[in-house]
C-alpha cells in the first residue's frame, strides 16, 4: 500500500443522491426500472397496477423521489420479469440514462442551487444533444471551480493533512523501504553510499537513459519521456544540492506509478513519495539503521555523521533520520526548515513541540521564535561546526541542532531536535547554550521592546515585502508550477526522430 492509499476521498462537489438503508442509489435504479419498463411496452399505469401502487407513485420511483424498500423493488422486479440484481446494478441502463442521472445529481447539488436558475425537466422532450450540452458545462462549472479553489488556503489545508499522516506514521513508510531494498538488489548494490555511477545504474535498470541538456525547462527540476525511455536533468551542477537527487525522484516516481495530480494535495502526497524513496535508496534502511543504532549505543548519535557516512546534504541526512529514528531508535524527533526571514519553510514532529501555527493549524510561513535554535543559528559565526541548544518552552524543554546552508532563495537553517529526557544519546548534548521562548506569548519576541515602541511606533513606515504565494492562487495545471507547453516543446524538440 503506498501512501497514496491512505488519503481520504475528495469531498464531493454535489450533494449525495438519496439511499434508503440499504445504500440503494435511487436515480440509478429509477433510470433502470424506466428503462425496463418502456422496453417491454408497459404504461406507467400498468406497472402501477402490477405492484399496487399508483402511477404518480411509479413515477417517482423512475425519477428518485422515492426512496424504496427492497420488498417493492422485489415486486417491481417480478412484474418486469427480471431478477432483482438487474434493479440493484450500480450503472446506469444507457448513455442517455447515465446523461440523466449525472444532469438530476448536478441539479440537487448546491452548486446548482447558488446559481438561483430553473431546472432542467429531465424527460423525453428533452434531446440527447442538449443534454450532453448542458452536463458538459455542468462539468466545466465544478472544474473551473475546483481551479479556483486552489488557493493559498487550499495549500495550508493540504500541508496540514500531509503533517498529521506523517505523524501518524511516525514519518515511516515500510512500503517505500521494500521498494528501495528491491530496487538496490536489483543493481547488486554493496551498501554503503551510493554513486552517482550506481545512481545511472537504476536508471538503466528501469530502462531509461539520461540525458544531460542546457535548455531544461525553467520550471522543472527533470523532465522524463516515457515514449522513448528518456530522462532529462540539467547540465549545469548546482552546489547546493545533490545530483543525484533530481534524477532518483524522477524514477522514485515512475517506480511508484505516479500519474498526473488530481489536486495539489495529491501533488504533495506523490512528492513526500519520490523524496522519501529518493533519501531511501542514498541512505539505505538496513546499513543506515545499523550505524544509528552503533551510534545510540554508544551516545553519539549525529546527523553531520549520518551525512558523512552516506555523502548526502545535510537537510537529506536530517530527514533521513526523522524516518528511520522513531520506529528503530525508540526517540521521538522534530525537524524544521526555515528562512533567514525568520519564517518556518516546512517541519515534522511527533515529540509534541509546538510550531508556531494560525488559526486553522497551519504553520507554514509562520515566524519562528527568534530564541529558537533555528533563527538563534543564523547569528552564529562559525558556519562549519554544528550548532547546539536547549530551549525551555511552554510544550517543555527541546534539545536542537542545526546548520545554516545556501539555496538560490536565500540562507535555510535546517533544525533536529527531541525531548530533554532523550537528549542522552546525542553529541553536543553537553552544550551550556540555553534559551527560553515564551511563544506564542507576542512578549517574547513578536512585540518590539517598550523603549522601541515609544521611540519609534509613531514615526516610521515599513514598506513590507510580502511573498507571491501570500494572495495568489496557486499555479494551475496538473502539475503545479509546471509550464506544459514548455515541458511539450522541449520534449519535441529532443525527441529522437526516426
Amino acid at each position: 500500500m503506498t501512501l497514496m492509499d491512505q488519503r481520504a476521498p475528495a469531498a464531493p462537489l454535489t450533494r449525495p443522491v438519496p439511499t434508503d438503508d440499504a445504500g440503494i442509489d435511487t436515480l440509478v435504479v429509477g433510470r433502470r426500472i424506466r428503462h425496463l419498463r418502456t422496453a417491454q411496452g408497459m404504461t406507467l399505469d400498468e406497472l402501477g397496477a402490477a405492484v399496487g401502487r399508483a402511477a404518480s407513485q411509479i413515477s417517482m420511483l423512475e425519477n428518485g423521489h422515492r426512496e424504496p424498500k427492497l420488498s417493492l423493488l422485489q415486486q417491481v422486479a417480478n412484474a418486469l420479469g427480471v431478477p432483482l440484481a438487474e434493479l440493484l446494478a450500480s450503472e446506469a441502463p444507457s448513455r442517455r440514462a447515465a446523461l440523466e442521472i449525472q444532469l438530476e445529481r448536478a441539479q440537487r447539488g448546491p452548486l446548482f442551487s447558488a446559481l438561483e436558475l430553473p431546472t432542467v425537466k429531465v424527460g423525453k422532450s428533452l434531446p440527447t444533444d442538449a443534454l450532453e450540452t448542458i452536463v458538459g458545462l455542468q462539468a466545466e462549472i465544478q472544474r473551473l471551480l475546483t481551479e479556483n479553489a486552489a488557493t493559498p488556503e487550499e495549500a495550508r489545508r493540504a500541508n496540514s493533512e500531509l503533517r498529521a499522516m506523517m505523524r501518524a506514521r511516525d514519518n515511516y513508510f515500510p512500503e517505500l523501504e521494500a521498494h528501495a531494498r528491491a530496487l538496490l538488489t536489483a543493481i547488486d548494490h554493496p551498501g554503503g553510499p551510493l554513486s552517482q555511477r550506481a545512481t545511472a545504474d537504476l536508471a538503466a535498470h528501469l530502462g531509461f537513459s539520461l540525458h544531460y541538456v542546457h535548455d531544461l525547462p525553467h520550471s522543472t527540476r527533470s523532465v522524463t519521456d516515457l515514449e522513448n525511455g528518456r530522462i532529462y536533468l540539467p547540465h549545469a551542477v548546482n552546489s547546493s544540492s545533490d545530483p543525484r537527487s533530481p534524477l532518483l525522484q524522477a524514477l522514485a516516481s515512475h517506480v511508484l506509478g505516479h500519474t498526473e495530480p488530481t489536486g495539489y494535495g495529491d501533488f504533495l502526497h506523490q512528492r513526500v513519495e519520490s523524496n522519501y524513496l529518493a533519501a531511501a535508496l542514498m541512505l539505505p534502511e538496513d546499513g543506515a539503521v545499523a550505524l544509528l543504532k552503533e551510534a545510540k549505543a554508544e551516545r553519539r548519535l549525529s546527523v553531520e555523521d549520518l551525512r558523512d557516512a552516506y555523502a548526502v546534504p545535510y537537510e537529506t541526512a536530517a530527514h533521513r533520520f526523522t524516518n528511520l529514528a522513531t520506529r528503530h531508535l525508540d526517540i521521538p524527533v522534530h525537524f524544521m526548515k526555515a528562512h533567514e526571514s525568520g519564517t518556518l519553510h516546512k517541519a515534522y514532529e511527533n515529540d509534541g513541540v509546538r510550531f508556531p501555527s494560525d488559526p486553522l493549524g497551519s504553520i507554514e510561513g509562520q515566524p519562528v521564535c527568534r530564541h529558537w535554535t533555528a533563527r538563534v543559528v543564523f547569528q552564529i559565526p562559525d558556519r562549519f561546526s554544528p550548532y547546539y541548544q536547549y530551549t525551555d518552552t511552554s510544550s517543555g524543554t527541546y534539545w536542537c541542532t542545526s546548520r545554516v546552508q545556501a539555496s538560490p532563495d536565500g540562507e535555510f537553517s535546517v533544525s533536529v531536535g527531541v525531548p530533554f529526557a532523550h537528549v542522552r544519546w546525542f553529541l553536543g548534548r553537553e552544550t551550556t547554550e540555553r534559551a527560553q521562548s515564551r511563544c506564542p506569548d507576542p512578549d517574547c519576541c513578536r512585540r518590539a521592546p517598550a523603549d522601541l515602541t515609544q521611540r519609534w511606533g509613531t514615526k516610521s513606515w515599513p514598506s513590507a515585502r510580502p511573498h507571491a504565494s501570500m494572495l495568489a492562487a496557486l499555479p494551475t495545471g496538473a502539475f503545479p508550477g509546471v509550464d506544459q507547453t514548455e515541458v511539450y516543446t522541449f520534449l519535441e524538440r529532443h525527441a529522437p526522430r526516426a
